[in-house]
């Protein structure tokens, strides 16, 4: 029930006369289901004035969408994790999420990284998920669609983000090094495809963990609910992009490629530079022992980085 009114908030004030009357209820049920909200995490204010939503949140009456994705959107106060609540979504038999679904979150109690790494939500972030499936009823995505995703993603939020560059495979860097954001990709495998995958992108807009950057140093304007009305698009665009325009988006944004590396593969730790990306996104490494394709892992940049991509 409390959800029901999460749609109807924006961030101007509203009266619970003018809410209670769009719901079908009275005021004291919009202050009850208002309350419930707050307690889930969301961050509403009640005043004199009425129910407003904090400045900037990714909530549905925040954030133009004008593309496929996003056009279902669920913004959710405390959630296990995003991914869980978008995969949930589309196995729901009354009402599945379409293809370009999102899910938003402002907390998330079991987020998930790479390599079943924690991920945590701090305030000031966007953390969501986009629901991808293949075309057609029953169309998947291939293996290799499935490997240059992230990186097409990596594009989209260095172009929607306008700073820093990337770090193979998965994170967006300030120029200093520091962490901005980080992308995973889930698929539900079938044989050579998956019948969908879920992209799930987490941000530091206005506020970042200890060590990590956030984008409000760079771009003191920003607002979470801005970030994600210009990061779909972006999405939209780079993720329907064929494999040689992501692969040349990814290069030309990286700071990866060029420099030495350190990465973390499971049969061991490779040092060396890091010379290109293959057909597929893997990363070759140019070691003394000769060159190694590295289709997952994770890299470390020797030395700093005092400069933006590279070319």
């Amino acid at each position: 029930m409390p959800r029901r009114l999460l749609p109807l908030l924006t961030d101007r004030p509203q009266s619970g006369d003018v809410l209670g009357a769009r719901l079908g209820v009275n005021r004291v049920t919009v202050r009850t289901l208002a309350h419930a909200l707050i307690e889930e995490g969301v961050p509403l204010s009640v005043s004199r004035a009425g129910y407003a939503l904090e400045p900037g949140t990714p909530a549905p009456g925040m954030v133009r969408r004008d593309g496929e994705l996003g056009r279902a959107l669920r913004y959710r106060g405390t959630v296990g994790s995003t991914q869980d609540e978008a995969r949930a979504w589309a196995d729901d038999p009354q009402d599945p999420a379409p293809h370009g679904a999102v899910v938003v979150a402002e907390r998330q109690t079991g987020g998930r990284g790479r390599r079943g790494r924690a991920w945590t939500t701090a305030s000031g972030s966007l953390v969501f998920s986009v629901l991808l499936r293949g075309p057609g009823e029953t169309g998947g995505l291939s293996l290799t669609e499935l490997a240059l995703l992230p990186l097409a993603a990596g594009v989209a939020v260095h172009a929607a983000c306008g700073v820093g560059g990337l770090k193979w495979p998965n994170d967006l860097l300030s120029a200093d090094g520091r962490k901005l954001a980080g992308i995973l990709l889930e698929a539900d495998l079938r044989g050579e495809e998956a019948r969908r995958a879920v992209l799930g992108i987490g941000l530091n807009v206005t506020a970042a963990p200890a060590g990590a950057a956030h984008l409000a140093e760079f771009r003191p304007e920003v607002t979470r609910a801005g970030v994600l009305e210009a990061l779909l698009p972006q999405l939209e665009r780079w993720l329907r992009a064929s494999p040689a325009e992501i692969l040349a988006g990814w290069e030309a944004a990286n700071v990866t490629l060029g420099r030495t590396v350190r990465v973390q593969t499971p049969r061991g730790v490779l040092e060396g530079m890091a010379g290109r990306l293959d057909a597929h996104g893997s990363l070759i490494v140019q070691t003394p022992d000769g060159p190694h394709t590295v289709s997952a892992g994770d890299v470390e940049l020797v030395g700093r980085l005092t400069e933006g991509p590279a070319p």
